[in-house]
């Protein structure tokens, strides 16, 4: 994996969760709380789901070994989700562009949050972000879309067509 290969996945990332939280900030206070058959119960849990594994995993990509989580109930209202996704895209978007193929290429030892010691090559866990992404993103457009919000079409080859 090369740099320029991890910044187009990244990218596309950005573009999907911008899609999501776009369709997002059509709904209800109330809907966006309201109870859904959705594996994270609702639009909120879900979205703070995504937001959260970013931040966990770029904080450990950091080398941060005491991680805080942050809480669901934080985020009573979007507006309160999107502040602090807008922070936390900023900081990803920088951790991103400052990659090289050695460090993208190089082991990282992290703590599950469990306690529970690891050890991977970088891009591989980065990979993996973008891919739990891509699960929940899933769930958050059914939401959506079931509350009359459709973000669209998310997939990856919408995005590289859209860059064209």
């Amino acid at each position: 994996m090369n740099t320029k290969d991890i910044q187009v996945l990244y990218k596309y990332n950005s573009w999907a969760n911008s899609r999501i939280l776009n369709a997002a900030s059509k709904v209800t206070n109330e809907q966006f709380i309201s109870s859904a058959l959705h594996p994270h119960n609702d639009l909120r849990h879900t979205l703070t789901h995504i937001l959260f594994a970013e931040w966990l995993w770029r904080n450990r990509w950091m080398g941060q070994s005491q991680i805080t989580p942050f809480l669901e109930e934080e985020f009573s209202t979007f507006e309160d989700l999107q502040t602090r996704w807008s922070m936390e895209e900023r900081a990803l978007s920088e951790f991103v562009a400052s990659l090289t193929d050695e460090k993208l290429n190089s082991t990282f030892q992290y703590k599950t949050t469990k306690g529970i010691a690891y050890e991977n090559i970088l891009w591989q866990i980065m990979v993996h972000v973008v891919n739990h992404g891509t699960q929940h993103r899933g769930e958050a457009a059914a939401i959506l879309t079931e509350l009359g919000h459709s973000p669209g079409d998310i997939d990856l080859v919408i995005f590289l067509r859209e860059q064209t």
